[in-house]
């Protein structure tokens, strides 16, 4: 059998013919264009003085503006933002960081409002709940007040005694049983103006808490309803409420 040699090119130029068979021994038509380069896209851009380029790969003269991402049919695949500067990235790591600040902050608001519709699922349980955290307090006042009388009985006979020596100089061991009496009363007082003061705050969270629940009762998504701290002193600006309300559940 003879052989016979013609004269090919391109992507057949590896290939002759034996006995009339054609002998593929390069790869086949169209095997010169690899996977990656069919990948590739084609990158277009303007840059700071008008001129527009074109590369196969990013360019170096467009890196502080968009380049297009083009196809080879000339379809636009994607756009290559900017690079940023270091100032340029620590702003957007500022940006970034807010917004997880703000989404933990959004999901924990949620947490907490779906927890309270739990735990209060209408005014009644929620004026249960404020009296039960009021409770506390009123006891205490009570117990207070009840040490105030108990000192003024104790100080009657201190007063009788002092009036013997009216005129005249207590006798040290009279003045200092009076004076301890009287500091005793002080202090009394002054835990039941602190206990009532107390009502007065935590009186202020269950509104706000209140006002918040009505809104959640009335169809607001969790998480929607912006905080609003009570007026007067002892809100929510900074204070913590106290173990006894439900602003701490």
């Amino acid at each position: 059998m003879t052989s016979y040699r013609i004269p090919l090119s391109g992507p057949l130029a590896a290939c002759r013919v034996l006995g009339g068979v054609v002998a593929v021994c390069a790869g086949l038509w169209g095997a010169s264009v690899t996977p990656l380069a069919q990948a590739a896209g084609i990158y277009s851009c303007v840059d700071a003085s008008g001129k527009r380029h074109t590369s196969d790969r990013p360019i170096p003269e467009c890196l502080d503006r968009e380049q297009r991402v083009l196809n080879k049919d000339g379809s636009q695949r994607q756009t290559l933002p900017p690079r940023m500067n270091a100032e340029e990235r620590a702003a957007e790591e500022e940006r970034q960081r807010q917004a997880a600040q703000l989404a933990a902050a959004h999901k924990d608001a949620v947490r907490r409002d779906r927890n309270l519709m739990l735990r209060f699922p209408n005014e009644a349980a929620h004026n249960k709940g404020r009296e039960a955290a009021l409770d506390d307090l009123r006891k205490a006042i009570a117990t207070s007040e009840k040490q105030v009388l108990i000192l003024q009985e104790e100080r009657k006979p201190l007063l009788a005694e002092a009036e013997f020596y009216k005129g005249k100089r207590l006798p040290l061991p009279l003045k200092t049983r009076m004076e301890a009496n009287e500091a005793q009363q002080q202090a009394q007082r002054d835990i039941i103006d602190n206990q009532k003061a107390e009502m007065v705050r935590i009186n202020g969270l269950y509104d706000a808490e209140l006002a918040r629940l009505r809104k959640l009762w009335a169809g607001a998504a969790p998480g929607s309803v912006p905080d609003v701290p009570p007026a007067g002193p002892g809100g929510l600006g900074g204070v913590n409420p106290p173990a006894s309300s439900s602003a701490t559940r």
